[in-house]
């Protein structure tokens, strides 16, 4: 099977690349190249998605199954779908759980209610000023992607994709956190949903759908589970004797400067009540078009080898420092006496 892969070079897309290399299919990965190599077999077409004849390099050439992991731009998939769509036997757009209106009702399934379109490309600091613009370019791109595509498109709603080649730190925090011991601070949140999937089963769910030609929209997450159980399954896995967990109520934690979600001196994977829905949608369409999920147990293990590989004390994109979490700690306890 002749796979094209737009980007190629980082995360999920470089493991689907990955598998799909594996499984003895011929890849091509198109991307720019500035964000890692392709995997070893793949070939990488270099192209500019933001120039209006970018994909040049592709034209006329048909493939049997097509992946977009296209992020923050409605014209970058328009454009892949005029100039590629007519030559490919199946097609993945890889979308977002973002695209559902309602953050906060858990268990929504693919028919909720969605974000509005918004059909233009977007920086970073356009999110930031606008925290809906992403979601409103998927949906665009989904009704883009399904009117050109038919019943040859694969719409994949993810949602927290973790796993070695993360470097977002919105998981991998906490399995580097624990295996250094001592004690941990965690929001006193242990019932607040959380769904993680590993990226190499999602890339090998993709892989199948271009195979068996899937089509449909579905939510590509893991089954819901408790925070509290998440990282008190983390101890068990990496935490050396002693480990502990140390709760701290979410308005004292805000208090004390710590963020929720991503970002610096922050909780990762914390939310606040009113998008408990966020991380707790319904899996059971996937799973049952074969969304398989590996231990969780191998997942943790994986990501700390990943993560050590990267350098456990290296400057982070999320979590706290071990100054800062001391700090928070002292502090707290301090306000306690």
């Amino acid at each position: 099977m002749r796979t094209l892969v737009l980007g190629g070079t980082a995360f999920l897309g470089h493991a689907v690349a990955t598998e799909a290399v594996r499984r003895g299919h011929e890849v091509v990965c198109a991307a720019r190249g500035t964000s890692g190599a392709v995997p070893d077999g793949a070939t990488l077409v270099k192209v500019d998605r933001d120039a209006p004849d970018g994909l040049a390099a592709l034209a006329e050439q048909k493939f049997d199954a097509v992946v977009d992991v296209a992020t923050m731009s409605y014209p970058w998939v328009a454009n892949a779908l005029h100039s590629l769509g007519a030559g490919a036997g199946h097609w993945t757009f890889i979308s977002s759980i973002n695209v559902y209106a309602d953050a906060e009702t858990p268990g929504q399934t693919e028919a909720a209610a969605l974000h509005k379109p918004v059909m233009s490309g977007a920086d970073a600091d356009e999110r930031i000023e606008n925290p809906y613009l992403y979601a409103g370019i998927k949906v665009a791109s989904e009704t883009a992607v399904r009117e050109t595509l038919g019943e040859r498109a694969l719409i994949v709603r993810s949602g927290l994709i973790v796993g070695p080649g993360d470097v977002s730190d919105r998981f991998g925090y906490w399995p580097a956190r624990i295996s250094r011991g001592g004690r941990v601070l965690v929001p006193a949140t242990p019932d607040q949903p959380v769904q993680l999937i590993d990226v190499r089963d999602m890339a090998a769910w993709i892989v199948n759908a271009g195979e068996q030609g899937l089509s449909g929209t579905y939510n590509g997450v893991g089954p819901t589970r408790k925070l509290g159980d998440v990282l008190a399954e983390i101890v068990r896995i990496v935490g050396p004797p002693g480990t502990q967990l140390v709760s701290a109520p979410t308005d004292r934690l805000t208090a004390a400067g710590v963020n929720e979600w991503r970002g610096e001196q922050s909780l990762p994977v914390w939310v606040p009540a009113e998008d408990y829905g966020f991380l707790a949608h319904d899996h059971s369409k996937a799973a049952g078009a074969g969304l398989t999920y590996r231990p969780f147990e191998k997942t943790v293990t994986d990501v700390l080898d990943y993560e050590r590989e990267l350098g456990l004390a290296r400057p982070r994109q999320a979590g706290l420092t071990p100054a800062e979490e001391g700090a928070v700690l002292e502090k707290l306890e301090g306000n306690q006496s």
